[in-house]
């Protein structure tokens, strides 16, 4: 059941377990339950954010980099389902925390060399893929509704804050010693948030309901559940496709290798303000469609921007693009969770829409990479990207209208 408190932790769950009661006071529990949360979220995206910035400083060619842009939202897709499988046999709080320490582990794996960092790329993608799962579920089962919204965009913040300080340091470090000690950077969080998520090991584990009450049509079969992963899918495509390929647009532009990483900071700012805001706002309101169309419309503007002045104008777009497509990420968990019947439909649309959605997303920088070979310039994805957004927000609009007449089937809206 969602806390009535943000600062307490499950303490009728606690008390009913037969381990002993932890001794910490209930807002001390609160305090470890936020610190564990930020920390993890800080990592969420650390790994991935590296790739762009280190491509032009480590020589990588376009294989190496189109592989290291696909192989996290391809693992993130596949491996979905693990996010399920984990509450249910461990728990949120217990399947957040070994996925921490399979981040960790791949962290330390990607500083391997090339090989190395392949594997240790799918470790994190496993990792983070249970985590995306769980932590609409876990805000709203650990949180009052009321900070529903406010949680997502701390997580949200968190995520790009984390990410916008690694992909600043990498070029400078990976210039001054090499891309190994860039990529080793992302080991300090990982083990941070391990650590931090340790505590939440002592809450009592509240056993998962039936995969889908009587009564319940599978999402699958539901047009929420499909205008949800339209979305989801869409937005997420175009954030890996630019994560990979920005700092080349701009380095072919005409700007430094660290000016470009520098922007790639920028962009990554930008997506933890609009991570921040949108789901703040939007979670505020029964309706979410103003909102898709608002990160919708700042994202085709923060591309159009890169087509027509991608060298004078950087700074600005990609921070444009940034606030634009971090609103929309954060936005559709807080659709997730809105949407969601109870903490059970909430991990299936939450698994649904990961699943296909981080599959189709996979293709992003593979199909940007071909639009560029194919046309010789930037502007074909960029606008191809454009119209991407466009229709994902068409198909989205059904997950953001607010339900007001009672139906038979709570979960085919």
């Amino acid at each position: 059941m969602p806390l009535t408190d943000p600062t307490a932790t499950t303490v009728s769950a606690t008390a009913t377990s037969t381990a002993p009661a932890p001794s910490r006071t209930p807002r001390a529990a609160g305090a470890l339950l936020v610190l564990g949360f930020v920390l993890l979220s800080l990592n969420t995206r650390v790994a991935f954010g590296q790739i762009g910035p280190l491509a032009p400083v480590a020589g990588w060619g376009p294989g190496t980099v189109t592989l290291l842009a696909l192989l996290p939202p391809l693992c993130m897709g596949l491996f979905a389902p693990l996010g399920a499988l984990a509450r249910r046999r461990l728990g949120e709080e217990r399947g957040l925390f070994w996925a921490s320490v399979l981040l960790l582990a791949g962290a330390v794996l990607r500083t391997a060399g090339l090989p190395g960092l392949y594997a240790g790329t799918v470790l994190v993608g496993v990792a983070v893929a249970v985590v995306n799962v769980l932590i609409p579920v876990f805000v709203r089962a650990r949180f009052a509704p009321r900070r529903i919204g406010t949680m997502t965009g701390v997580y949200a913040l968190s995520m790009g804050a984390g990410s916008a300080v690694v992909a600043a340091l990498v070029a400078p470090v990976a210039g001054a010693w090499s891309w190994q000690a860039a990529i080793a950077i992302a080991v300090v969080p990982a083990a941070l948030a391990a650590a931090g998520l340790a505590p939440q090991l002592r809450v009592a584990r509240t056993p998962a309901g039936p995969v889908a009450p009587a009564g319940r049509r599978r999402v699958g079969r539901t047009a929420l559940a499909w205008s949800l992963t339209a979305f989801f899918g869409v937005q997420t495509l175009v954030f890996y496709a630019t994560l990979a390929w920005l700092p080349t647009v701009l380095v072919d532009a005409g700007l430094s290798r660290t000016t470009a990483g520098t922007d790639q900071a920028v962009l990554i700012l930008g997506l933890a303000v609009g991570g921040f805001l949108a789901p703040t706002l939007a979670a505020a309101r029964s309706d979410q469609r103003p909102h898709i169309l608002g990160v919708a419309a700042v994202c085709v503007l923060g591309l159009l921007g890169l087509v027509l002045a991608p060298a004078g104008g950087a700074p600005l777009w990609a921070a444009v693009l940034g606030i634009g497509m971090g609103g929309g990420q954060a936005l559709a968990a807080v659709l997730f969770a809105r949407r969601g019947t109870d903490p059970d439909h909430v991990a299936a649309l939450s698994t649904m829409a990961q699943t296909w959605g981080y599959l189709l997303a996979a293709t992003g920088p593979a199909l940007a990479s071909a639009l560029h070979t194919a046309s010789g310039s930037w502007a074909a994805p960029l606008l191809a990207m454009a119209g991407l957004v466009a229709v994902g927000c068409v198909l989205g609009l059904r997950a953001g209208r607010a339900v007001t007449k009672p139906r038979r089937d709570p979960s085919d809206r």
